[in-house]
């Protein structure tokens, strides 16, 4: 364990282990909510902070805890069913098609931007259409889902950030009330258990993550997993020859570079021992999902580097128990399916830039590429 700053001076706790974090993660006198963070009263009045507002000051499964977290999940899981995720797959087999065609029509030599032409907007339509979000409506969405992962971001623009989430979500809510559909926010919207039900806040947050968690996180697993085989090209070889699945280069590329690669904020109840180290009560802590990858403890001495072929123990990146995400599943589709799918179309891809220029999202949260400049023959 050690004690870290991030943005704005905010102090918390990070753990480099694999053992220890899920230890973290799966420990009861570990909070998600707000309310046992000794330093929550002191957000509104330092500046620097407001980022984390969109973080922790919501009411969703990701800043919940105990019985809440569980009433919150018991509503929304059901709408999470394998059923629905296999229904998705012609949708997800046909934005593939008509994004790769619409790559393919690229005059040959001019470099595409991979990020922009296909990790992203295939996610953004898989998960509009899921939640039955209108056209009109998808530029608000991706705008914040980006805002929101930025966490370079100044204090008036992530006070801006907030204002955008007060706004559109629940204008999303309002079209559905008033265009009901066979989708998520309008499941959500009718979701109870007997007489209990997702309060307009709950609603307004839950949406916030699920939208947020279903499309960001899958654009990096496809971004991070074409850079991986790109910068790796014996194992590409391997991949295209059958000799390693894609289902092995999705788990490698979520250990080794996770959508995710830290999160906040957890918060210790009472003084808790982890790892030798004592956490006072109140404290907060960060759950590294990154660093949990690169143990060589749990992942061999030669954790740090990208190898699909070699078989390793579980990871940590879409969490665990009671925690963990419930879009995992939907994830790893999209994921299946846009991968073998780019590299039938395009197996000459490559690099159109040395890997050196390559910038990542202006982000500790999330982990990926900014941009992803290919050439496509």
């Amino acid at each position: 364990m050690v004690l870290i700053e991030l943005p704005g001076g905010i102090p918390a706790w990070a753990v480099t282990r694999h053992d220890l974090l899920k230890e973290l993660i799966l420990n009861p006198l570990v909070s998600k909510d707000k309310q046992h963070w000794r330093l929550w009263s002191q957000v509104d009045s330092e500046p620097a902070w407001t980022w984390i507002k969109g973080w922790i000051g919501v009411r969703n499964m990701l800043s919940t805890y105990g019985e809440e977290h569980t009433r919150l999940r018991k509503l929304i899981s059901p709408s999470f069913t394998a059923r629905r995720s296999k229904a998705l797959q012609p949708s997800i087999e046909r934005i593939v098609a008509e994004l790769l065609d619409a790559m393919e029509a690229v005059p040959q030599g001019q470099p595409v931007d991979l990020r922009a032409a296909y990790a992203y907007p295939l996610p953004m339509r898989v998960i509009c259409e899921l939640f039955g979000v209108p056209d009109h409506m998808w530029g608000d969405m991706a705008r914040i889902m980006e805002e929101i992962m930025d966490t370079t971001a100044t204090p008036e623009a992530a006070a801006a950030t907030l204002g955008r989430i007060a706004v559109a979500l629940p204008a999303l809510v309002d079209y559905k009330r008033a265009h009901p559909g066979d989708d998520l926010t309008t499941e959500l919207i009718n979701a109870r258990d007997q007489d209990d039900r997702l309060s307009d806040d709950e609603l307004r947050d839950t949406l916030l993550l699920l939208i947020g968690a279903g499309h960001e996180t899958t654009v990096n697993l496809i971004g991070n997993a074409v850079h991986a085989l790109l910068t790796h090209p014996d194992q590409l070889r391997r991949v295209l020859s059958g000799e390693i699945s894609w289902e092995a280069v999705v788990e490698e590329t979520l250990r080794w570079a996770p959508s995710i690669a830290t999160l906040p904020l957890r918060f210790a109840i009472q003084e808790i021992e982890v790892g030798g180290v004592r956490i006072g009560a109140g404290d907060a802590i960060v759950t590294t999902y990154m660093s949990a990858g690169h143990d060589p403890d749990q992942h061999g001495p030669d954790a740090a580097r990208f190898d699909a072929a070699q078989e390793r123990d579980e990871h940590l990146s879409f969490g665990v128990g009671v925690h963990r995400c419930i879009g995992a599943p939907l994830a790893r589709q999209e994921a299946l399916t846009a991968l073998p799918a780019l590299f039938a179309r395009f197996p000459g891809l490559h690099l159109a830039v040395p890997a050196d220029e390559i910038k990542q999202v202006p982000s500790f949260i999330a982990h990926g590429w900014s941009e992803l400049p290919l050439l496509l023959r």
